[in-house]
């Protein structure tokens, strides 16, 4: 169940303070329990309720599905159902139940002048309720949507609800813009873009964790102390806190690296990769284990064993990935990182699926490794879901925050939705739509799980790719579907493209007139199955495979100096801010509030 299936029938409801939630909850808390045990399933006629928190920027809770109301049900009884449906959703929602998400489906769309006055109210009232939070943020959680740029976001909110849905990160009450060039590039890469957001400095293309005196493939000038960078992650545990990482890619790749790892050459991510006249430099798996603040991470959740393990074993669903660096030192990382855990006297422990992660007891557990593939985690629709699968993105997010959240000075945590990005590479919008949406469900498992008075979340990206949405679909059609038939080669397009692609977006064939003449023609999409995820957009342009673009990227936040973030920023000012917010690195003092 998801807000974009619910129609103008739905009732919303607004709790308005801490006070009535948590009396509800005692009062009622017997006739919730009674609500989630029942056969909802059963149910003929349903009532569903939507449950906006105010207090939390009216960020999405949960929705219960009651049974019908009987014929003779007194008006004291019916009140008394509709405060259990109130209370059950609150209860649904701090258990960490998350509705299953459903394509939206336009029906009898309201036009009228009414339905525009009460969406523009309602924007009001939640602008006037907005508040500036001057405490210190003790906790820190920032979620990099790999790849999730503007028009990614607009069409993740289109399909999951309609246009005047919003996902619930774009309902917090802060945001702003920040610019992706990096020191070198106008149009850059991950590694990149994602040290100016984890390390506050602008770098160079292909390198990682260093400034940009250190060129790509510059091993000596990467070696230089005063080339590297300090990470958030970095400064937090220098403060004291807790700090870790969740990714469903390869926890050596470009966007983690920099967290903790300094390098050169981005794909120096095992030994295997890296010729003799550059072994002076540490490869990025050697980094994460063997090096500060690497091993002192409290968690790192993801994939890449491959990166890890000399002879590492593959299966048809586990396969190793031949674009990545695969171990070939006869080293065994894993174990290293046991054996360092051992000798410091730690409670940790190493998981490798569901069942193992599932079993472990997390709130005895202080460091914690998750490698849950060779490469990259599955797309969230194709992972096993099983004892021997992979866990999703929430899962892990949830696995994160447990064990962090016992270090009393709080913690830092950095959650990248990397999978977006790869399925833009392949030119397949909806499956970079549907990972946006699981992303989205890690953010709401964040929500749940922390106090907005003392955690900044803040959601971002770290570039954009170049995925149009053109004119000039008619509102409630499929967001993946034609927009209209071209004036000019009077063939339908679709209202989503690529300006740059790999191979499957060249849509051309070559057509032989009754003449005999042969000319280029555009194909027509509705030959094809464009609702299928797997379907490539068209690419204006054709590459070897999508590339990334220019465009500026939105960032939210919510929590303790999230108001910091309202204009258009550099993308390394997230870093600078952050440690501001939560009095790290060169804000450790006190600050005053002037």
């Amino acid at each position: 169940m998801s807000v974009g299936d619910l129609d103008s029938r739905l009732r919303l409801i607004k709790v308005a303070t801490d006070a009535t939630e948590k009396k509800l909850k005692k009062l009622y808390e017997d006739e919730v329990l009674n609500i989630l045990r029942s056969d909802m399933e059963a149910t003929k006629r349903n009532l569903y309720v939507v449950i906006f928190d105010t207090r939390h920027s009216d960020s999405f809770l949960a929705c219960a599905k009651l049974r019908p109301m009987q014929p003779k049900t007194t008006k004291k009884a019916t009140k008394m159902r509709t405060i259990v449906a109130l209370v059950s959703c609150v209860f649904l929602a701090s258990a960490g139940t998350v509705p299953e998400f459903k394509e939206f489906k336009a029906e009898n769309l309201r036009t009228d002048q009414q339905f525009w006055k009460n969406i523009a109210r309602d924007e009001l009232y939640e602008a006037l309720r907005v508040r500036q939070n001057y405490g210190k943020a003790k906790n820190v959680i920032l979620f990099i949507g790999d790849g999730m740029g503007p028009n990614t976001i607009t069409t993740a909110r289109i399909y999951k609800g309609g246009e005047t849905n919003r996902l619930a990160f774009e309902r917090f009450p802060h945001m702003g813009l920040l610019k992706t060039y990096s020191a070198d590039q106008t149009v850059s890469d991950s590694s990149s873009t994602a040290t100016a957001l984890l390390c506050g400095v602008k770098a160079n293309r292909g390198t990682f964790g260093v400034d940009a005196s250190v060129g790509f493939w510059d091993c000596p000038g990467s070696l230089r102390p005063e080339a590297r960078l300090e990470s958030l992650a970095s400064i937090a545990l220098k403060a004291g806190k807790s700090a870790g990482l969740v990714t469903n890619m390869r926890i050596t790749h470009s966007t983690p690296g920099p967290l903790y790892a300094h390098s050169a050459q981005r794909n120096w991510e095992c030994e295997a990769k890296m010729p003799e006249s550059v072994r002076a430099c540490k490869d990025t798996a050697r980094q994460l284990i063997e090096d500060f603040p690497g091993r002192d991470l409290n968690v790192i959740l993801g994939g890449g064993r491959q990166a890890f393990l000399t002879d590492v074993t593959q299966t048809p669903e586990d396969p190793i990935d031949s674009w990545g660096c695969v171990r070939e030192d006869g080293r065994n990382l894993i174990e290293d990182y046991r054996l360092d855990k051992q000798r410091r006297g730690l409670r940790a422990a190493v998981v490798n699926n569901n069942l193992e992660l599932n079993s472990l007891n997390l709130n005895n557990t202080d460091y914690l490794l998750g490698l849950f593939a060779n490469t990259h985690l599955k797309y969230e629709h194709e992972r096993d879901t099983g004892p021997n699968g992979t866990p999703s993105l929430s899962q892990l997010v949830e696995a994160a925050v447990t064990v962090l959240r016992k270090n009393e000075k709080g913690f830092f945590l950095m959650v990248e939705g990397g999978n977006i990005s790869m399925a833009h590479f392949r030119g397949r919008a909806k499956k970079a739509i549907m990972e946006t949406l699981a992303f989205e469900q890690a953010v709401m498992k964040a929500m749940e799980m922390t106090n907005e008075e003392e955690t900044l979340i803040i959601v971002t990206s770290d570039h954009a790719f170049t995925l149009n949405i053109n004119g000039y679909q008619r509102r409630g059609q499929s967001i993946f579907g034609i927009a209209m038939t071209s004036p000019h080669d009077h063939r339908n397009y679709t209202t989503l493209s690529y300006s740059v692609g790999g191979p499957g977006s060249f849509h051309y064939d070559i057509e032989t007139g009754n003449d005999g003449t042969q000319q280029i023609v555009r194909r027509d999409p509705s030959t094809d199955d464009i609702e299928d995820e797997n379907y490539e957009q068209i690419g204006a342009i054709p590459l070897d495979e999508s590339g990334h673009g220019g465009n500026d990227v939105t960032v939210y936040a919510r929590g303790p100096f999230s108001h910091l973030f309202h204009n258009i920023h550099d993308s390394h000012y997230v870093y600078t801010a952050v440690s501001y917010a939560a009095e790290i690195g060169d804000f450790v003092r006190p600050r005053r509030n002037n």
